[in-house]
């Protein structure tokens, strides 16, 4: 199956993505994984026009509705720095998990594609808004989305800086 990847006529549009953790592995959920998420985040917010939206991190997966001047290499060097730092976590923290990640002789975190589709209008913004801060609920992870605190519903997390788009 081809992956599905952002065109390069498209690549400064505002994208729901998703961020799937190869194998669907449960990862983020220790050892301070969210941590490098919204860091990386958070550095591609402020270094690389990134405007986030909407997010929330889940255990193997995230999803964000967001834009970039190029969310061709926002998504590039995001999966790339995000891959290096957690092998690095997971060799320190847990190394016997580490072989779960490993092809040939490389390492894959997370899957080829991301899955974007286009934000073309206000009523699939608002339908891609509530499935990303309603993934935690429907996961029964929390009984109200602004519960969790890793996602764009919970407003005193605070995690990362975020745009308003209507």
């Amino acid at each position: 199956m081809p992956s599905v990847r952002v065109s390069k006529e498209l690549k400064e549009e505002i994208f729901f993505l998703t961020f799937t953790v190869h194998r669907w592995y449960y990862l983020f959920d220790r050892h301070n994984r969210w941590d490098i998420l919204s860091d990386s985040l958070k550095y591609c917010q402020t270094n690389k026009s990134l405007k986030i939206y909407h997010f929330v991190f889940m255990l193997n997966h995230m999803h964000l509705i967001a834009r970039s001047s190029d969310m061709i290499g926002f998504i590039r060097d995001f999966k790339t720095f995000t891959s290096k730092e957690i092998k690095k976590n997971i060799r320190e923290t847990e190394p016997q998990i580490l072989e779960l990640f490993k092809e040939g002789e490389e390492y894959h975190f997370w899957q080829k594609t991301n899955m974007p589709e286009v934000i073309r209008n206000q009523d699939f913004y608002l339908e891609k808004a509530q499935y990303v801060e309603q993934n935690p609920v429907r996961k029964r992870y929390v009984n109200r989305p602004e519960d969790w605190v890793y996602s764009s519903a919970n407003k005193e997390s605070a995690l990362l800086n975020l745009e308003s788009i209507y």
